[in-house]
């Protein structure tokens, strides 16, 4: 499975970015796509989940409500809606992929990763 995400750019805070992930490869095995960021000296952390089979979405508390995942089937695309982004939001975001039967929030649970993508927040 191959994953690739785009959309990443500079917004002043309370703007709006729309993420991409186009997968490719072995899509039937996948379980789970999530969004994950990584913010300057700081460790990677979940985002967002969206479970391929249920359609169930998971958030991290700091997004929820601001941010939404959702999934064009058709083109096996996963998207991430950001909202009211913040300064403290400034991170390299990746798509990552799971297959099985569980979806982890912690990255070292994930399989498949995508090159990051950078969403700078300015205040």
């Amino acid at each position: 499975v191959q994953l690739q995400a785009c959309g990443g750019g500079s917004v002043q805070a309370g703007g709006s970015l729309r993420l991409s992930c186009a997968v490719s490869g072995r899509t039937s095995t996948l379980y789970a796509t999530g969004w994950f960021r990584q913010a300057p000296g700081k460790e990677r952390e979940f985002v967002a989940s969206l479970n391929w089979s249920a359609g169930s979405k998971y958030y991290s508390d700091s997004v929820k409500g601001r941010f939404t995942i959702s999934r064009n089937s058709a083109k096996n695309v996963v998207y991430l809606q950001m909202n009211s982004l913040k300064p403290e939001e400034t991170a390299v975001y990746y798509c990552a992929g799971v297959s099985g039967s569980t979806f982890k929030t912690n990255p070292d649970g994930m399989e498949y990763w995508g090159k990051g993508t950078l969403v700078t927040v300015s205040s």
